[in-house]
């Protein structure tokens, strides 16, 4: 059964879409049917599967607009095993007009319907934003994962996000549930980083997964490659810690054996 999952956080640069090219990349791996659906008009998670942003025929806005079937927009970049919904600036666009449809909130969950069957995990980038987009990705999608920078102003964040997610839970998408806390970037030098990691573990358990993605500078170099760090650089710290986080998840999941293509 296909396990649809937001990757969200409102703040920008906790590593949101380093996060869903690489669990991509490495559920993939595993033999995994993987779907990418980027919704940020920045479009960086295009990129970093080595789409050219620039020169698309059709992006996500035009599947959110009815304009064209999700079919007709998914993209399999050479080498990476995994399928891409593009995304650029039009998706600002997409923004504004579904304020003005009348189920707005519901497009890219009808959109993903039709392709559902054809993947095991859908993950959706969203944006750095708690805005109409990002409800269509929390409508569509079974879970959120939540990725974030053990820090001051995280936790802060983290409240507002955990409310919208109760509320769409409540009132839209009962099925709707926290996927699991992430920390990224984290430094084990650093007190500040074990403190902010110690008050996670101690309100959300569990749901904290025990995989700690550190900063490195591979993870950090692979996107101007167009690249997941799977691909850049296997060896790195970055992919392992992105390989170790996917076999968490499928264990999680269905008890799922990380079977890699590469070994």
């Amino acid at each position: 059964m296909t396990r649809i999952i937001a990757i969200a956080n409102q703040k920008g640069g906790v590593g949101k879409t380093t996060t869903t090219i690489n669990l991509a990349a490495s559920l993939a791996a595993t033999r995994r049917r993987v779907l990418l659906v980027d919704l940020d008009a920045q479009g960086n998670a295009t990129m970093g599967c080595g789409v050219d942003k620039y020169r698309l025929l059709y992006s996500v806005r035009d599947v959110l607009l009815e304009a064209v079937t999700p079919q007709a927009v998914i993209i399999h970049p050479e080498g990476l095993g995994f399928g891409v919904m593009p995304a650029n600036a039009d998706m600002t666009e997409a923004e504004i007009k579904l304020r003005e449809m009348p189920a707005g909130d519901f497009a890219l969950k009808l959109a993903l319907e039709s392709v559902a069957v054809d993947y095991d995990y859908i993950l959706i980038d969203c944006p750095p934003a708690l805005s109409k987009l990002t409800v269509n990705a929390f409508v569509a999608a079974d879970g959120v994962l939540i990725p974030m920078q053990c820090e001051y102003y995280a936790l802060e964040g983290l409240t507002a996000l955990v409310d919208t997610i109760k509320k769409i839970q409540r009132v839209i998408n009962p099925r709707l549930e926290i996927e699991g806390l992430l920390r990224t970037m984290f430094d084990p030098r650093n007190n500040l980083s074990n403190d902010v990691s110690a008050q996670l573990l101690q309100h959300f358990g569990d749901k904290v997964y025990r995989t700690l993605v550190p900063r490195n500078v591979r993870l950090a170099e692979a996107p101007s490659h167009g690249l997941p760090a799977i691909t850049y650089d296997p060896s790195s710290a970055g992919a392992k810690a992105y390989l170790a986080l996917a076999g968490e998840l499928l264990r999680r999941h269905d008890g799922g054996q990380m079977s890699l293509e590469n070994q």
